[in-house]
């Protein structure tokens, strides 16, 4: 299919008239608010969208297994060996590896890829040089011993599990292809402005179109080495109001409907012609507070904030179909989190939030602005908490803004508060320890906008080194009580009032078969029709 029929499939997902318009057979049709998209470059990617998509056009060196999310299974790589210091990773690469174009992909050119991460020093670059990796040491440290093997080798024995979950099966670990990339390289950019717009890395989809705030097509690659996606190609249109999309996929004008508000799901599901999935994911939606404001830099005033949240109300009235109430930054599977009742001590308490405001000096209450973003369910859960806190003398005014428009404002800690998502790529304590809690450097000028705690300008010593400890303790039982224990400190003093853990839900057309996911993963060429 040329770029031009491509555009015309995908315009007619805009289609709502009332006679049932079929998807193409060799296609899946999804429906989607996809405005947070901003960039294709695995250095920079930061947002669940295009993390998704992404992934599935992108391989990356292990897999999380589809029935067991802890467990991981090959990607790129089709074995691998750990030394026994648990210093060294050697990973055997795939046979025929290819790039879209059909030239060969090395462990050279995937060295090149995770190298130019770190030496980028985007947000992502945090994934990589939390483990001990810098500019000035990561070409010693991962390299090609053959055009086949890649060796990473660690400063220090971190939980091999978790090196691989948050290494080998995160795009950070795609294989870029370096000759294509370093030919359309800018002013020293390593292509970074080119695969701002551009997709070139080995997968089973290739990015065929992107335009922002519209569409994205994505077309199987040639040459594939692993199984070929079951359909041709991906066309994801950007809908942004929930009914729409609970609409299309009623008339058959889609075939998955992806940000339904519960409302839309519950009508689905009683329906019965169309199916509801869901499973829970490792997405935190929280209420973050920036700790330079005067206001919020007072953890009695974070805590009294948790006690303005209804909990349950909301889960009983917003969030069915959407999520569980969770205070405890790890995700509930995760290795270490606390159980659903320990990770949620927290219910609505009036009484509770104005006495902790007295004792911060607010007996009177204050006001403060809040922003969210186009999320179905952030609007209801901000309006419920503006209630709350008006019967304490809290003055909330809230401000609802594009995706794209709140990740930057967040990003920039041009906020005094902000109601948005977060989610990790490991189901392990650490994954989220190290970005809601641990900060490696406060300073504004350090830019380091993936992680949610630089964000919230917050910045504790004691927990940095809590986090630090935790991840080199090497008796699991052992780091599993010390995330206990940080967890139940971080709900009293942290910098967000951690509100509910997402599920992933869709409506799913009738016609749409074996539509692969788990907490960590959707796999688009699992899908029949």
């Amino acid at each position: 299919m040329k770029l031009s029929s491509l555009a015309l499939a995908l315009a007619a997902v805009t289609v709502t008239g009332t006679a049932n318009a079929a998807t193409p057979p060799d296609s899946l049709v999804m429906a989607w608010n996809i405005d947070a998209i901003s960039t294709w470059d695995p250095a920079q990617i930061g947002e669940v969208v295009t993390s998704e998509i992404y992934a599935n056009t992108c391989d990356s060196l292990v897999d999380f297994a589809v029935k067991d999310e802890t467990q991981l299974t090959p990607g790129l790589a089709k074995s691998w060996d750990v030394s026994a210091d648990r210093k060294t990773i050697t990973f055997h690469l795939q046979d025929n590896l290819k790039f879209n174009d059909g030239s060969p992909a090395s462990a050279g050119d995937l060295a090149w890829s995770l190298q130019r991460i770190v030496k980028l020093g985007y947000g992502n670059a945090a994934n990589i040089k939390e483990y001990g990796f810098t500019k000035e040491n990561v070409d010693s440290m991962i390299t090609a011993s053959d055009d086949q093997t890649l060796v990473i080798r660690f400063d220090k024995a971190y939980p091999t599990n978790l090196v691989l979950q948050a290494i080998a099966a995160n795009n950070v670990s795609s294989l870029i292809n370096r000759k294509q990339v370093e030919k359309e390289a800018v002013n020293g950019d390593f292509g970074h402005k080119y695969l701002a717009t551009h997709t070139a890395c080995v997968g089973p989809y290739q990015l065929a179109r992107w335009n922002a705030g519209e569409g994205v097509v994505l077309q199987a690659t040639p040459n594939y080495w692993g199984t070929p996606p079951k359909l041709k190609r991906v066309l994801i249109r950007h809908v942004a109001e929930t009914g729409t999309q609970r609409l299309l996929v009623m008339q058959g004008d889609v075939d998955i409907a992806r940000d339904l508000s519960a409302d839309d799901l519950k009508t689905l599901d009683q329906g019965g012609k169309v199916q509801v999935a869901k499973v829970l994911k490792p997405q935190l939606f929280f209420w973050s507070f920036n700790n330079q404001d005067p206001i919020f830099k007072n953890e009695k005033v974070r805590l009294a904030m948790r006690y303005l949240i209804d909990y349950q109300g909301l889960a009983k009235s917003v969030m069915p179909y959407l999520g569980v109430p969770r205070a405890s930054f790890v995700q509930l599977g995760a290795f270490g989190a606390l159980d659903e009742q320990q990770g949620q001590p927290f219910s609505l308490d009036l009484a509770k939030a104005k006495q902790l405001l007295s004792e911060a000096g607010y007996p009177d209450g204050f006001s403060a602005s809040v922003l969210f973003g186009t999320l179905p369910h952030s609007a209801p859960i901000a309006q419920s908490i503006q209630q709350n806190a008006a019967k304490v003398g809290v003055k909330l005014t809230l401000e609802r803004m594009a995706n794209a428009q709140l990740f930057s404002r967040a990003r920039g800690r041009e906020f005094q508060s902000v109601m948005m998502a977060w989610q990790t790529s490991v189901p392990d304590a650490y994954g989220n320890a190290s970005r809601l809690v641990f900060n490696p450097d406060n300073r504004k000028e350090a830019r380091a906008t993936q992680y949610p705690s630089w964000r919230a300008a917050y910045y504790d010593a004691g927990m940095n080194q809590a986090v630090e400890q935790a991840l080199l303790e090497p008796d699991d039982s052992k780091r599993s009580a010390l995330y206990a224990d940080l967890q139940r400190e971080v709900m009293q003093k942290g910098p967000m009032a951690i509100m509910f853990q997402m599920y992933n839900s869709a409506g799913i057309n009738p016609v749409l078969k074996s539509w692969t996911w788990n907490g960590f993963r959707v796999w688009y060429g699992a899908a029949t029709k």
